[in-house]
């Protein structure tokens, strides 16, 4: 088996700038929203809070927000991610 070179497994396969989704899941309770807009808008101050897509799950237990963000950077995306996923109220980030 060929092993690849290290700067080929660290290359983006995304061209910036870009649209880039990102769907976040959690508990429906007050406050979830919001506190998701508060991160996503750390990291792209132009993210437009109306644009954020909801759906609750079938027993409305959960809720995902996709929030589309203008990614600037791998190293834009990589600390967002990390932020959602530290999140106390965020279950998970795709």
């Amino acid at each position: 088996m060929t092993e690849l070179p290290a700067k080929e497994l660290t290359a983006s396969l995304i061209e910036y700038p870009c649209e880039f989704p990102i769907k976040i899941f959690g508990l429906q309770q007050a406050g979830f929203a919001q506190a998701v807009l508060e991160v996503v808008t750390q990291h792209d101050p132009g993210f437009v809070a109306a644009t954020m897509e909801m759906r609750a799950s079938k027993n409305a237990r959960y809720l995902s927000l996709t929030c589309t963000v203008h990614a600037t950077s791998r190293e834009q995306l990589d600390a967002l991610y990390q932020d959602l996923c530290d999140h106390p109220s965020i279950v998970m980030v795709l």
